[in-house]
């Protein structure tokens, strides 16, 4: 275990290193904060960090800068989270208001988080599986042919169109949408395909095969493969952190192009919390120089997808997960309202 002592020391570098871009040396940092102790002593504190592998020397200049195990530790143990101030809560709030569908919010939240972390945000979709039906409508288009509408509690909305081997009556039509209702509105996605497996049963004998054809389509759409999608946004930011990089940005740009990268960045959505994975704690190789900083967002205190920003591990940690988890309550509540 670090003393007390040395962990001041360790969260003064991150956050002159933070701050300055420059590696930090034992005079700056005795200069800066109000240390209690000798130039010397953090000289000696400085070294056994660097023994123990929390800091590095870059180069032959006096400075250090800290280590993927560096910042872990700050973040861990060191850093808070910086609470948005009343103005930046209204910001965020008055921006996320004004989505008009839940493509609008996404697009907005990757906005957002892209300008007030000035990092690469990335925002997933709600996920199907984790949602709860809010309703079903049918629409009759012709006498064989009907247009199903699933819309779901987090404002996602899916359209399907279902041939029917028979027509169907516009009475046969609002019939199954009112038992289709009674039973899977407010219902998890999950259990709908038990809840429906009978409903055929109840119709006439020549409106089942419709009726099944339809049902058909709702599970279909329930499980869809393709379901997992993302929005991401604020690439340029990365451009801004160059010298962060040691070899080329490439690597990283190659990585944020990859959607199945990006959803294992995330994680899984329903565990809730902040989430911060620190350059080689990232298991794509391509992103071993950045930082992921991630939160699980729904309504009614369930994540039902992720969002966060991906950038240089010289990042403001404190803000980012202070911004990172403003946005996702907002996020949340705007879901909820909807």
């Amino acid at each position: 275990m670090l003393s007390e002592r040395r962990l001041q020391v360790l969260r003064a570098i991150v956050q002159d290193y933070v701050g300055t871009e420059e590696p930090v040396g034992s005079k700056a940092l005795t200069e800066r904060h109000n240390l209690g102790v000798s130039p010397a002593t953090v000289r000696n504190d400085m070294a056994a960090l660097e023994d123990e592998g929390y800091i590095a020397q870059p180069h032959t200049s006096a400075g250090r800068i800290p280590t993927d195990k560096g910042y872990r530790l700050f973040v861990d143990k060191l850093a808070g989270v910086k609470p948005m101030s009343p103005p930046e809560r209204r910001a965020i709030q008055n921006f996320l208001e004004g989505a008009v569908d839940l493509d609008d919010v996404v697009a907005r939240t990757v906005r957002l988080l892209a300008q007030l972390t000035r990092q690469v945000a990335v925002v997933q979709y709600p996920s199907l599986t984790r949602s709860t039906v809010r309703h079903v409508e049918l629409l009759s288009l012709a006498p064989a042919r009907v247009m199903l509408v699933l819309i779901t509690d987090t404002g996602r909305v899916e359209q399907r169109m279902v041939d029917c081997p028979a027509p169907f009556g516009e009475a046969s039509l609002a019939d199954l949408r009112a038992r289709l209702n009674s039973r899977v509105a407010g219902r998890r996605f999950t259990d709908v395909p038990g809840l429906v497996e009978d409903l055929p049963e109840a119709f006439e004998l020549e409106d089942r095969g419709t009726v099944s054809t339809v049902l058909s389509t709702l599970l279909e759409t329930l499980v869809e493969e393709n379901e997992e999608r993302l929005m991401i946004g604020g690439t340029a930011n990365l451009t801004r952190f160059g010298h962060d990089f040691p070899l080329t940005i490439r690597p990283v740009l190659e990585a944020l192009e990859e959607q199945v990268v990006l959803l294992k960045l995330l994680g899984e959505a329903k565990d809730p919390g902040v989430t911060v994975r620190i350059g080689h704690e990232n298991a794509h190789e391509g992103l071993n120089s950045t930082s992921v900083v991630s939160v699980g967002y729904g309504s009614g205190g369930e994540a039902v997808a992720k969002l966060g920003v991906v950038g240089p591990t010289r990042m403001d940690y404190p803000g980012t997960m202070g911004a990172v988890r403003a946005v996702a309550r907002y996020v949340g509540q705007i879901l909820a309202e909807s």
